[in-house]
């Protein structure tokens, strides 16, 4: 049975980004690709980069993409509204419930908008990317083409519905749970009274 692998890296601007990979055919996918484009790059030996995914067009999480798709011939994925909003472009733009292959598995694409106008969630199995919507006890920095009150309908709507176990993959600070934010982050206190 194939096995998936997740190795945070932390790239500049305190930016996570992930590298997801299948045991059996060593086909891999990163979420989030920084700079520098080392770093991520120095954790491919090995494997075959099909993907590179944004959960949202800020240049943290999207300035190392370009350079992993020259160095590898990966394609390249996000959000049409981030694309727009922030003069980028991708091989392929998600829409809600889009999958990408990669290995024996896929990752799943949940539309997440508000912290920026596209933002994406990313679902493999258990694991979700959240970007910057949802940060281990808190949200990520509310920027100007930041909605709070649609990043927590997007909250509330798209990741409650989840198993309480999923495990959070934040696009910066420390992996946590669902369970974990919902009964400590003051981001679910309202909810929860």
């Amino acid at each position: 049975m194939s096995r998936l692998s997740i190795v945070k890296v932390k790239q500049d601007r305190e930016v996570n980004g992930y590298l997801l990979s299948c045991s059996d055919t060593k086909e891999a996918l990163v979420v989030d690709a920084g700079e520098p484009a080392e770093k991520m790059l120095g954790q491919l030996r090995g494997l075959t980069l099909k993907w590179v995914v944004a959960t949202h067009g800020h240049p943290g999480h999207v300035a190392g993409k370009d350079d992993l798709k020259a160095a590898t011939g990966a394609g390249t994925a996000m959000s049409f509204a981030d694309a727009k909003t922030f003069l980028r472009s991708a091989d392929q733009y998600l829409v809600d419930g889009d999958e990408l292959d990669f290995g024996a598995f896929k990752l799943r694409v949940l539309a997440t908008p508000g912290h920026t106008p596209g933002s994406l969630s990313f679902l493999v199995g258990n694991h979700l990317f959240t970007g910057d919507t949802l940060l281990a006890g808190g949200l990520g920095r509310q920027m100007p083409d930041t909605d709070l009150r649609r990043q927590m309908t997007s909250i509330f709507s798209r990741y409650l519905a989840l198993p309480p176990t999923t495990a959070i993959y934040p696009g910066h600070g420390p992996v946590t749970t669902l369970e974990a934010e919902v009964r400590q982050s003051p981001v679910f206190r309202q909810a929860v009274r």
